[in-house]
């Protein structure tokens, strides 16, 4: 994918979908990097921007308790970006304020229906943030009948001089439908902040992409895979992720980063408890939830990342969140 024109300072492509669809991928590609955790700053303290990332698909619930679960522990981040998908029709922006005890307030917000991004900065924040800017774009289907959403939301900014876009999508469902979510990756890249770009502004250099990415595993059955999980060998299972496979075709995230996936599979759960599907469907358990990261220049800026997890002790939904920390350090220009 490239520089996708969410980043790019570049005119308004002038090939139809159907063409960007059929565009070769056998051009060299480096798919997606899987980057270790270092549980130290690589930075010694002295990073420029600390960023705690958040994604949970909610299933149409809100249980307080488990927002302040969620947000309540990053008052150390200088930003806070949290990506919501199936949001029940509640104001949840001020349930998060409330959670964030009055260490963040909010920066900037994209909702389009049930699908919902917050950017949270610490107190006085206001002051670095420049040039802020939401977009939306759906894909397809009747989620907006039942307010299950398809599609992404946006928000693009400049923080201290740092211009990042930080994007929350929810993609189609189903293991079958891989095609169909690599397209609407590349729809959707291709579409946010279209509408009014200007060729003269610069790319973004850091492009955080989050949400219910929907792909699975697959070419395994259920049993054999929740027998890996019961005996902590889930990082056998990373073989068979889609996201990964696609990513090595060229499909889709060329270029981005990724956190070792150590922890379980974050979907599907009985709601209430921390067991895996046991409806008649018995769904293979799957890293349908997922933060994603690139770095435009590396010779401008460097990131290091400081986990990446699950958190299992949220139980109101049949997904569980995933959080990723990651610090930046922008380098001296000669």
């Amino acid at each position: 994918m490239g520089n996708w024109n969410t980043t790019c300072a570049c005119t308004r492509s002038k090939f139809t979908r159907k063409q960007m669809d059929s565009m070769d991928h056998n051009t060299h590609h480096e798919g997606i990097k899987t980057v270790k955790v270092n549980k130290v700053c690589d930075f010694s303290g002295n990073s420029d921007l600390c960023i705690c990332a958040v994604t949970w698909n909610m299933n149409g619930q809100v249980v307080y308790e488990d927002l302040v679960e969620l947000v309540g522990s990053n008052s150390k981040s200088d930003l806070l970006v949290v990506g919501l998908q199936e949001v029940p029709r509640k104001n949840i922006a001020p349930l998060l304020q409330a959670a964030l005890a009055d260490t963040h307030v909010l920066l900037g917000k994209a909702i389009m229906q049930s699908l919902q991004l917050y950017v949270f900065g610490t107190q006085n924040s206001g002051i670095f943030i420049k040039e802020l800017k939401v977009d939306k774009h759906s894909v397809g289907g009747c989620g907006g009948l039942i307010r299950r959403k398809k599609g992404a939301v946006a928000i693009r900014m400049s923080y201290n001089g740092i211009r990042m876009v930080f994007i929350s999508c929810h993609l189609s469902a189903h293991a079958r439908n891989v095609e169909e979510r690599n397209s609407q990756c590349r729809h959707i890249s291709h579409s946010l902040f279209s509408k009014h770009r200007n060729p003269y502004s610069r790319p973004a250099q850091v492009t955080v992409w989050l949400g219910d990415l929907n792909y699975r595993i697959q070419g395994i059955e259920t049993h054999p895979v929740r027998n890996l999980i019961h005996k902590n060998l889930h990082r056998l299972l990373t073989g068979k992720d889609q996201l990964l496979q696609e990513a090595e075709r060229g499909q889709v995230f060329d270029g981005y980063c990724e956190g070792t996936l150590t922890f379980k599979p974050t979907y599907k759960y009985d709601v209430g408890s921390s067991n895996y599907d046991t409806s008649y469907k018995v769904r293979v358990p799957s890293w349908t939830d997922r933060i994603l990261f690139k770095i435009q220049d590396m010779e401008e800026i460097r990131a290091s990342l400081h986990s990446y997890e699950s958190v299992d002790d949220i139980h109101s939904s049949d997904h569980k969140p995933v959080k990723a920390h990651l610090c930046l350090k922008v380098n001296e220009q000669p």
